[in-house]
């Protein structure tokens, strides 16, 4: 059974659909509880969704779901970050007060930092990217197993992950910058991207997470 997690954002209805067409059972979260470790109904958790940094951030303290998200991933449970759900891994973001010119952390709004490294704004001026965009995966990446080079996924964002540590990159994309699109790190896997809008790669992407 997977979880999804519902707090509030849209785009969760488009997840669960995906996740129908591959057959997989899955559910809504009813709260931050259904993810206590001892008794979870769920073996595989799903963040998905769009939405402003801070914002979802506070819902997610408000509702307890960061905590509960944080000790999950700690516990190396099989974790898949959609969207918004790959930047709120990191530290900070430039859409959430960090100041990545002079390094400051003053007044900003901290992510769930499971991951480290910042949330950047994409420096042209045509933001945010919408549609399809080419994506570059690792060789041994699992999420991209069997799929072909610089397949095509659906994306819509203005900010861009940038991981201090490279290795937890697992593909990239250009729009103005190369940029990591992707993460894996044990359990742990994110994308920038929508592949619940993104035809047949992306059923085939979350049909590799399920079975990683």
């Amino acid at each position: 059974m997977i979880g999804i997690v519902n707090y509030g954002a849209g785009n969760l209805g488009s997840v669960m659909n995906a996740l129908k067409r591959l057959g997989v059972p899955a559910r809504f979260a009813a709260g931050p509880e259904e993810f206590v470790l001892s008794k979870t109904p769920f073996e595989k958790i799903i963040f998905p969704g769009d939405g402003h940094f801070a914002t979802v951030m506070e819902s997610l303290k408000h509702s307890g779901y960061d905590q509960a998200l944080r000790e999950w991933i700690s516990a190396e449970r099989p974790f898949l970050g959609i969207c918004i759900g790959l930047q709120l891994l990191f530290e900070y973001s430039e859409e959430a007060g960090y100041m990545a010119d002079s390094n400051s952390t003053a007044g900003a709004v901290k992510g769930l930092g499971v991951l480290k490294g910042i949330v950047k704004r994409f420096p042209g001026r045509k933001v945010p990217q919408i549609g399809w965009n080419q994506t570059s995966h690792m060789p041994d990446s699992k999420l991209f197993r069997g799929m072909p080079e610089n397949a095509f996924f659906y994306y819509i964002h203005s900010y861009y992950a940038d991981p201090a540590d490279d290795s937890v990159t697992a593909a990239e994309t250009e729009y103005y910058v190369r940029y990591c699109s992707a993460v894996e790190w044990g359990n742990l896997a994110a994308v920038q991207f929508h592949p619940e809008k993104s035809g047949t790669a992306g059923l085939k992407l979350l049909e590799n997470w399920i079975q990683m």
